[in-house]
């Protein structure tokens, strides 16, 4: 058990050092701490049973934004301009998708339903999914599933956003990364 929180420490350590160093939209450095897991060793990511398909077929992605921040989205997130998630008609929230657009590669948790578009979409980007891929308009992406994270209020926002939201849960402030 000491040794499973302790990965986890170093995972998160690990995580908030490289967003400190290159940006948390470069580093992929999203509220991962709360993926589900604990019979993995301790990765945090458990591995999904599911039949929804692999996508080596390009699938059309939309994205949305300004209109939806502040909301909440179907599994229970808030709407901002930096989650970075997909919305999924039919996978349940909290599956983890890789998202390939043209070089770039970007794993989202599905943290609402759509697309809603009558364009033949299959997937929804966040704003600031859609950035961190450089979209900004109708694509076609490449998807595979690859596993699934606990579908909790904070799925999707980066890590910084989540130290500060825990900080005042308990009256104090996020502590900053070392230099």
């Amino acid at each position: 058990m000491i040794a499973t929180h302790a990965n986890k420490l170093a995972s998160f350590l690990a995580t908030a050092l490289a967003c400190a160093a290159v940006g948390c939209v470069a580093a992929g450095c999203f509220a991962t701490e709360a993926f589900a897991g604990e019979s993995n060793g301790g990765t945090g990511v458990a591995p999904v049973a599911t039949t929804a398909p692999r996508s080596d077929k390009p699938q059309i992605a939309t994205w949305f934004g300004p209109g939806f921040y502040g909301q909440k989205t179907a599994c229970g997130q808030k709407m901002t301009p930096v989650v970075v998630g997909v919305a999924s008609r039919t996978l349940p929230c909290g599956t983890l998708v890789q998202v390939h657009y043209r070089s770039l590669e970007l794993t989202v948790p599905v943290i609402d339903r759509g697309p809603y578009a009558k364009n033949g979409a299959v997937w929804d980007l966040t704003a600031g999914a859609a950035s961190a891929l450089t979209i900004d308009e109708t694509v076609r992406v490449k998807t595979k599933i690859v596993g699934r994270a606990a579908n909790t209020p904070n799925l999707g926002a980066p890590v910084q956003a989540q130290q500060s939201l825990e900080a005042s849960a308990v009256g104090g402030t996020a502590a900053a990364p070392a230099a």
